[in-house]
């Protein structure tokens, strides 16, 4: 029933955990068992593989599945989740599904009906065999499984994203699953050159049946963008348009009822900086093709090079990563690729480390140490660092804890 699936329970109670843990178990699933919250919120937030599942308590030792759910949700779209709650938590777990979670069921329930529960909120395999094609972090799956729906539905589509994510690959990725694939597609990018409304109408006759891939499309000018609306009255082609994240100044210029019309089928793209699992993949993903034109290929990347990827900020997200790994792999003078290959810049400085970066490592090192100490009760560790335990949370949402 629940053969390969990866499931992570949340669960104080020693007796029904290892109930649980039992049965899940007996019927194919791979489950990882925390018993706070401190501990599960990095198993949820960046697995090593992708979920199928959450199965939560809704009352822990440091906090409530409330707590836990609602911090998730603020910065991914974390898996299903599905609560367990005493009759009391019921009003609870009401407000819970409201805000997005897949179900809950009371105790003392049956286990046959809990395992119907929990095969009804698990997403369709098909989804969790998908290969990546982003990353492998949960928000890079979503983006995936995101492009797959909008393959399928032939809807007006509109990819946000900041420069160097790879929103005119996976334009492309919705055309060639989708059944306009034997038709054209075509790329107008208002980023690199400025399209006129008569280049615009010879390239939406050109795409006859076929999809139209506007890059940059905050860019256009006004009568561009009337020409855009004009010819989405009655299409016989698809549009497909990319933009920068919301806030920024890539949509000021764009019409209102166009982005509106676009808004209705939207995905975004998270920066790499919030993904670094998906940033060392990209790494090990490019850099074979990069190895294979060197003279004396070199044989891998280095442990601490991976760290220090993971730990980059990236601000030229994919596009910024793939020039520092090129230059690294054709200046690696030893076996491998190290961190001075690809950060050159910081050798000069090694000794001067931004007071952010050295304020942030010490608390971290801190919160690790007191989480240690109390054996993860967050209310405990926050009496010991002398904060509050909501400062003590946000501060471990910053750093990844």
């Amino acid at each position: 029933m629940l053969d390969g699936r990866r499931i992570v329970l949340v669960e104080d109670d020693e007796i029904m955990g290892a109930s649980l843990v039992q049965r899940l178990t007996l019927e194919g699933a791979e489950v990882q068992w925390h018993r706070q919250i401190a501990r599960a919120l990095p198993a949820i937030r960046t697995p090593r593989k992708s979920l199928d599942a959450v199965i939560c308590d809704i009352r822990l030792p440091d906090g409530t599945g409330e707590e836990l759910y609602d911090t998730l949700t603020r910065t991914s779209h974390p898996p299903p989740f599905l609560f367990i709650t005493g009759q009391g938590g019921i009003d609870q777990a009401v407000r819970l599904i409201r805000s997005g979670a897949a179900d809950y069921i009371a105790k003392p329930f049956d286990i046959a009906a809990f395992l119907t529960r929990l095969a009804t909120v698990m997403r369709p395999r098909a989804d969790q065999e998908m290969p990546p094609e982003t990353g492998i972090s949960a928000a890079a799956r979503t983006v995936d499984r995101q492009i797959s729906v909008a393959a399928a539905r032939d809807t007006l589509l509109l990819i946000r994203g900041a420069q160097g994510l790879g929103k005119l690959r996976l334009a492309r990725r919705v055309h060639d699953l989708s059944e306009r694939r034997a038709a054209p597609i075509v790329v107008c990018n208002a980023l690199r050159d400025r399209i006129s409304a008569t280049e615009l109408e010879t390239a939406v006759a050109e795409v006859g049946e076929g999809t139209l891939v506007l890059v940059g499309i905050g860019e256009l000018d006004a009568l561009a963008q009337d020409r855009v609306v004009a010819a989405l009255k009655a299409p016989n082609f698809r549009l497909i348009a990319t933009l920068g994240l919301q806030g920024d100044d890539a949509s000021q210029g764009l019409r209102a009822d166009l982005l509106s019309m676009l808004q209705s089928h939207e995905i975004v793209v998270p920066p790499l900086a919030d993904r670094p699992d998906d940033a060392v993949w990209l790494a090990a993903q490019l850099f074979p093709g990069f190895n294979a034109r060197r003279k004396e290929p070199l044989t891998g990347i280095a442990a601490t090079a991976e760290e220090a990827i993971r730990a980059h900020g990236w601000p030229g997200n994919g596009r910024e990563l793939r020039a520092r790994l090129m230059r690294a792999v054709e200046a690696a003078e030893g076996g491998m690729v190290m961190t001075a290959d690809l950060f050159p810049e910081r050798a000069a400085d090694e000794a001067l480390r931004p007071l952010s970066d050295v304020r942030d490592a010490a608390e971290k090192a801190q919160i690790m140490a007191a989480l240690d100490r109390t054996q993860g009760q967050v209310g405990e560790a926050a009496r010991l660092l002398r904060v509050s335990r909501t400062t003590l949370w946000e501060k471990m949402q910053k750093l990844g804890l």
